[in-house]
């Protein structure tokens, strides 16, 4: 029988444990340092799905074939050095983290010193819409031979960027520069905007230099995410500009990102306001300020 062992229960976390169920892997076991916490989201999780949890790492992944790691990102290596006494040689550790090169590199290290299979994994779409049928990009010595079986676990889109760990993690954190670098600029641009009145003539202004499209709608699913996953984000943007650093290249952008989305989530409540004006203005109130007269 196929064990999987879920190291960090988060929305990751989850939808691997409810899709590889769905698969028919029965034989599943999850590990969180948030278990310590019966009212966080990982204990909820848990809960939730009837879900089997060890009392430490080393005892989640005893006997595992795959070891799924989806932490937040700045724990990618400790959680790759806390699961070793219990790691099988010859399993799979799959390390799905948005961790930098460098950062992969210490975990691959690590778990290849245990005898197991490190695959760097890099997630290129939100979770959410295709869960497990999302795309992977793969990275490591074993990435092709994981590829040959990674439909045994469910994951049916993957891409083998390179046998050299790192590559696909700096795909992937190139790429959030853009991406969650975008989220924090039309955070900003449209709550200074609204306050100053120019929201409509900014939206309808984007179409002159960027890909025709519903730029209102686009800033509302970009803002969203920043409220709604801003922690998480800006320590994803940690990495990005600490892979941005590796390379030789002052962070500038990546670190203001940082803030910005770690700012952001400090207003989870205004997502439910719906409409991308409504959540600006939702910020706005919550700032104690007045979208039509300035600040107060």
């Amino acid at each position: 029988m196929t064990r999987v062992a879920l190291v960090g229960l988060g929305e990751v976390g989850r939808t691997f444990a409810e899709d590889l169920r769905t698969a028919g892997i029965r034989d599943l076991t999850a590990w969180d340092t948030a278990f310590a916490d019966p009212t966080s989201r990982a204990s909820a999780n848990a809960r939730d799905l009837g879900l089997a949890t060890a009392g430490s790492g080393p005892a989640a992944v005893a006997g595992a074939d795959l070891v799924v790691s989806a932490v937040t990102a700045a724990q990618c290596v400790v959680a790759a050095r806390s699961v070793l006494p219990g790691l099988s040689p010859g399993s799979w550790y799959f390390d799905l983290n948005s961790s930098s090169p460098g950062h992969k590199q210490e975990a691959a290290a690590a778990v290849e010193g245990a005898a197991a299979r490190y695959v760097e994994a890099a997630l290129m779409s939100p979770i959410g819409p295709r869960r497990l049928a999302s795309p992977f990009l793969l990275g490591g010595p074993h990435a092709a031979e994981f590829a040959d079986v990674a439909r045994t676990f469910a994951i049916d889109d993957v891409t083998v960027a390179s046998d050299e760990i790192g590559r696909a993690a700096a795909t992937k954190l190139c790429r959030s520069v853009v991406v969650k670098g975008l989220e924090a600029l039309l955070t900003e641009s449209l709550l200074a905007a609204r306050v100053h009145g120019v929201e409509r003539e900014v939206l309808d202004s984007l179409p002159n230099i960027l890909p025709p499209a519903d730029w209102e709608a686009v800033a509302g699913y970009f803002i969203s995410r920043s409220l709604q996953h801003g922690t998480r984000r800006a320590e994803e943007m940690e990495e990005a500009a600490a892979t941005v650093a590796e390379a030789g290249i002052d962070p500038w952008m990546s670190a203001a990102a940082v803030e910005r989305q770690r700012w952001a989530s400090r207003f989870p409540e205004a997502v439910a306001a719906g409409s991308t004006l409504g959540m600006v203005d939702a910020v706005l109130a919550a700032l104690n300020v007045d979208a039509e007269e300035g600040a107060t």
